[in-house]
């Protein structure tokens, strides 16, 4: 079994990154999180917003991050594992998961970068 929290991402003047609590998903599957964010626009080309993963007792671990201007980057390790997208009507960013193992268990946060 392959837990997965997610947390409420932190805040930054006006700006929240807000996710929702935990997911559950067996070996093999696949998995997509949410992060809603507003003070910002997913579309501004000042920002970037970012997944990072932590595992138990273990260091942050960077993912990958989607850019105003739609870009996406990718960690070399993870970047057949994870893909982001982004809902600019609904101001959503999501991290979607294939394949996820156990060794995938972590809680993930979204976060939001200046350019």
């Amino acid at each position: 079994m392959l837990f997965c929290r997610s947390c409420f991402t932190g805040v930054f003047c006006q700006t929240e990154l807000t996710q929702p609590d935990s997911m559950t998903v067996q070996p093999g599957q696949s998995l997509t999180l949410s992060c809603k964010v507003s003070g910002y626009s997913l579309t501004d080309t000042s920002y970037c917003t970012h997944w990072v993963r932590q595992p138990a007792g273990k260091a942050l671990e960077w993912i990958g991050e989607i850019c105003g201007d739609g870009n996406t980057y990718y960690s070399d390790k993870l970047k057949n594992k994870f893909s982001c997208s982004r809902d600019t009507s609904s101001s959503t960013a999501t991290l979607t998961g294939q394949s996820l193992q156990t060794e995938d268990t972590a809680v993930y946060y979204c976060a939001r970068e200046s350019q």
